[in-house]
């Protein structure tokens, strides 16, 4: 029996493995993608974003409990940084989220950011679709804390919850970081912490201004992740949410954006891949540079060059 043919009667171990060839890019990866396309669309994915040490991991164990309550199967792509060494995540399946160890119907996978803007790492999109297809109802994306560059999730996610801190600065940080515009759910979590209601009330004046002008009421929610406070208004909020989006005709016109934005990233790579293929090991580079920083030649006029001999 092949690897796919396993994946099909749900086997985990297959799935694993065939994460595993996606992310890796092995030399097949893309005729598996299309083998199982047909079968994607049905997952709703959640993106949980925010700054650093605001507790995203214990909030996203918390939240896949409960959504495993109701029978939903979850799949967790955990983007870690990634080790200057090895090139793989930091943290691992085992370390984070224990709690879901063995947990009948949750499949994590923690995944190295590997340089992808936004916090996510380049093959989140692809992995997701494999979890899609396996047949899980729930994709919870979570990203690397970097603060500002992770606007990527916007582009990938169907709800997108930004999680804050009692902390004073932190929504306005996320303010000037852009991260207040993409979240649709916006969360307080360690709300035990001295200053939680003071925090909820003033995000909830900045987000006065976008509620005058959206259909969404964007809810603030106050939660903790330690004592499981706030973990069902959690869950009910993306519900309503996901209905929201599907009663507005929002969620299909939010995929197809997903989607366009995943097109033009497989053409950039297929566009690098045959730029380096053209170029070669025996371009010379030094030559190249020497012209450029000499003056003798400019960047502009040499990318339109390599542009022209591309298109031949």
């Amino acid at each position: 029996m092949t690897v796919l043919e396993q994946f099909w009667k749900g086997d985990q171990k297959a799935l694993a493995t065939l994460i595993s060839h996606v992310e890796n890019q092995a030399e097949d990866y893309q005729k598996v993608l299309s083998s199982i396309y047909s079968k994607t669309g049905r997952a709703y994915k959640i993106g949980i974003t925010g700054p650093p040490g605001v507790g995203k991991s214990s909030l996203v164990d918390k939240l896949t409990l409960k959504l495993c309550q109701n029978g939903s199967k979850v799949g967790i792509i955990a983007v870690d940084p990634t080790s200057p060494f090895s090139g793989g995540a930091f943290l691992g399946d085992r370390i984070r989220m224990q709690s879901l160890a063995g947990k009948k119907g949750v499949f994590i996978r923690s995944m190295a950011s590997r340089g992808g803007e936004g916090g996510l790492a380049k093959s989140t999109y692809e992995v997701a679709l494999v979890l899609d297809a396996f047949g899980q109802d729930f994709i919870i994306l979570e990203t690397v804390g970097v603060g500002q560059i992770e606007i990527e999730v916007s582009h990938q996610a169907d709800t997108k919850v930004l999680v804050l801190t009692p902390e004073s600065g932190d929504s306005i940080q996320a303010l000037k970081a852009g991260l207040i515009e993409i979240g649709d759910i916006f969360v307080i979590n360690k709300s035990d912490r001295e200053g939680a209601p003071k925090a909820v009330a003033h995000l909830n004046m900045i987000l006065d201004i976008k509620r005058h002008t959206e259909k969404w009421n964007y809810p603030v929610i106050s939660t903790s992740a330690i004592y499981e406070k706030g973990i069902s208004e959690l869950q009910e909020a993306i519900l309503k949410h996901q209905k929201f989006l599907t009663s507005h005709l929002l969620l299909e016109k939010n995929r197809k954006e997903q989607l366009k934005n995943e097109l033009k990233n497989i053409l950039e790579r297929k566009l690098k891949q045959l730029l380096e293929e053209k170029m070669g090991d025996s371009f010379n580079w030094e030559e190249t540079l020497a012209k450029i920083y000499s003056r003798k030649d400019d960047p502009y006029s040499w990318s339109e060059k390599i542009f022209e001999a591309l298109k031949k």
